[in-house]
């Protein structure tokens, strides 16, 4: 919970901030690219957050990744601001949040198409045709393959759940059938 508020705190500051420069959404792409480096290699988390490592170390390695990143001085700031205040491993967390927060100014929402095989492109169009009409949003969709649902398919964007799935069509149909008896 305590992370959540903090990771809230700093997105909301480089949001801010983003916003008056213009280059908000360019800052969603650079926090999302060190999320990934900080979450996929497990030397990252180690040089930015070990109390072992000396400040100044910690702050050259956050510096040279920002920087690999081609990062913008801001940016650059923004993570040894992370580094210098033990923030550092909030960084997935605050890449979440810049995320939805971007989103929401965009008016986009993400959700969820889970089927038993892989859907043909057209299929997925039109699930993503259905979903705007529905949430007067843009959609954007991630695909997930589950052989569990049996067949047909699970839509989820935000609280909206369209069930679709043989799986559930199967347990209503048990339902049914002991309600009877």
């Amino acid at each position: 919970m305590k992370n959540t508020v903090l990771a809230k705190r700093y997105a909301k500051a480089l949001f801010a901030v983003g916003k008056e420069d213009g280059a908000f959404a360019d800052y969603a792409k650079l926090l999302n690219e060190l999320s990934e480096l900080y979450t996929g290699l497990p030397e990252v988390p180690d040089a930015l957050t070990n109390p072992l490592y000396p400040e100044d170390v910690r702050l050259k390695v956050m510096e040279s990744l920002a920087r690999a990143l081609q990062a913008p001085p801001v940016m650059v700031n923004f993570c040894k601001l992370l580094v210098e205040k033990n923030r550092a491993g909030i960084l997935p967390e605050i890449a979440q949040v810049y995320q939805e927060m971007l989103d929401q100014e965009n008016n986009v929402v993400r959700g969820m198409v889970t089927s038993a095989t892989e859907l043909p492109p057209e299929v997925n169009a039109k699930i993503k045709a259905t979903m705007e009409k529905l949430t007067g949003k843009q959609v954007e969709l991630g695909n997930r393959i589950d052989p569990a649902i049996i067949g047909g398919m699970v839509a989820k964007v935000g609280d909206l759940v369209l069930d679709g799935s043989i799986k559930s069509q199967l347990a209503g149909l048990k339902e049914s059938i002991k309600g009877r008896e």
